[in-house]
């Protein structure tokens, strides 16, 4: 500024130079672009174009796509496996889930295919059916004047199909009762999750022997034998047919403790202490049951068949009474003791006493004589390939152990009976032997309403009542603080 107060012109502003880029017809002024801010293009792995734009062009000069590539052979073939693949493992755990669904599947399947055409031509009849009615005369028992004239089976190898196809009506039930009947009523009854296993496993076994130990007493009572009558066992041998209801029990038994022993070897169920007593009683079981059957001992078998299910009945019933902790417990072990006592040893004695050489005794001051031998002396005793009259010397000695390795099974499982009977008269301690010791820690886990584990000195558990309860706490460097709610 000079004195006379004249103003100096501000000096012009450099304007950025313009240029004109043409988008269309009307000329649209736009600033330079200078360099980024990085200063350069940065160098590195995105140069490369994408995959599209890289192929090589076609014939009619466009490129070619990944979506516009056709398929190769093993893409296909991968995806069907990896899909199937896919497909089993839910499969599996589905199956692992519920496994009633497989038996349930095969049943259908077999129904099915029966009843599609059914009648004595169709191949799967054996497998629903009993086989051979009506066998020859000579073949044919004498029944009590009270049954009547009835059909009468005889025996072959179409049998081992009717005992297969029930092994799977056996497994189904099984599963899908203790999974969809007995689990539900345990868990409304507040059964643990360690006692679930054990709980599903008695109720089931309650549940068929309250069907097949009746059942059992029934068709005794249609033969000979009632009221395990030992003479009656061996009159009129070889007992080569039966009645409908004779075989389909002594058939059924066996597809039932096939089953079992399928659970026994997959281990289904949990082991127990007494684990090798338990497989060498179902061997024993399975001889008898075969080897009966096979030589038409099956007089013999069906008495042993009535006092085994008998007081698996009560004892099923007493173990279950015992998990739902009811108040009958005591009094129904009481009574299951009793039934145990003369089913599995005093009648099982006697018919071991009929295997023994024949002789008797006369108790002194009494008239009571004790007989024995009614194997050897009722009925013949000789071995007849033609005939199938196996009761003779060989059989003989077979029998009696088999008979006899059951018993002594018995009694050692009438000693642990007498134990626990014997803590709850004294102690009132209910526990079964048998079972391995149950660890109830996991029940707590997750569940409401648990109160705060007690402790003493040196974090040692005390018992009820005693210490006091840890509760959690909120420290900061060792300090402890009230959390702030939000």
């Amino acid at each position: 500024m000079t004195s006379t107060g004249a103003t100096e012109a501000f000096p012009e502003v450099a304007r950025p130079l313009l240029t004109t880029r043409k988008t269309s017809s009307n000329n649209v002024p736009r600033r330079r672009r200078k360099s980024s801010i990085l200063g350069a293009d940065p160098r590195g792995d995105t140069g490369t174009g994408a995959i599209a734009t890289n192929l090589p062009p076609e014939k009619d000069g466009s490129p070619v796509t990944p979506t516009d590539r056709k398929p190769s052979e093993k893409a296909p073939r991968e995806r069907k496996r990896k899909k199937a693949l896919k497909l089993w493992r839910r499969w599996k755990r589905m199956s692992r889930r519920h496994t009633w669904v497989n038996p349930l599947i095969l049943l259908l399947v077999l129904l099915s295919a029966y009843f599609v055409r059914p009648g004595p031509h169709n191949p799967l009849r054996p497998f629903l059916f009993l086989s051979y009615p009506d066998p020859a005369l000579e073949e044919r028992v004498t029944l009590p004047p009270h049954v009547g004239s009835v059909t009468q089976y005889g025996k072959g190898a179409a049998d081992f199909k009717f005992v297969s196809f029930y092994i799977v009506v056996f497994t189904f039930t099984r599963e899908f009762f203790m999974q969809r009947v007995i689990k539900p009523q345990g868990v409304y009854y507040g059964i643990g999750r360690s006692k679930m296993a054990r709980f599903m496993e008695q109720y089931y076994t309650a549940l068929y022997f309250v069907i097949f130990g009746p059942f059992g007493l029934y068709v005794m009572s249609r033969t000979p034998v009632w009221y395990f009558d030992t003479v009656g066992m061996y009159e009129g041998f070889p007992h080569r047919a039966h009645e409908a209801c004779f075989k389909a029990y002594y058939l059924l038994q066996a597809a039932y403790w096939a089953q079992q022993a399928i659970v026994l070897m997959l281990q289904l169920e949990k082991p127990r202490k007494d684990f090798r007593e338990l497989v060498l009683h179902h061997i024993v079981t399975l001889a008898l049951i075969g080897l009966s059957y096979r030589f038409h001992f099956t007089y013999v078998g069906v008495a042993v068949y009535v006092t085994h299910d008998l007081s698996d009945l009560f004892l099923a019933t007493a173990k279950t009474l015992n998990y739902l902790d009811h108040w009958a417990t005591s009094g129904f072990f009481a009574v299951f003791v009793f039934i145990w006592a003369y089913l599995r040893h005093y009648i099982n004695l006697i018919i071991l006493k009929s295997l023994l050489p024949a002789a008797e005794i006369t108790i002194p001051y009494t008239s009571y004589t004790i007989r024995s031998g009614e194997f050897s002396t009722i009925g013949p005793y000789i071995l007849d390939w033609p005939a199938q009259q196996y009761k003779c010397w060989i059989s003989h000695p077979i029998a009696f152990v088999l008979l006899a390795c059951l018993q002594l099974i018995n009694v050692f499982w009438f000693y642990l009976i007498l134990r626990i009977l014997w803590r709850i008269v004294v102690t009132s301690e209910k526990k079964d032997d048998r079972s391995d010791e149950e660890d109830d820690e996991g029940e707590l886990e997750g569940e409401e309403g648990v109160e705060p584990v007690a402790v003493g000195e040196k974090g040692k558990g005390l018992a009820a009542g005693e210490g006091h309860a840890v509760q959690p706490t909120l420290a900061i460097n060792g300090r402890p603080v009230s959390p702030v709610a939000e």
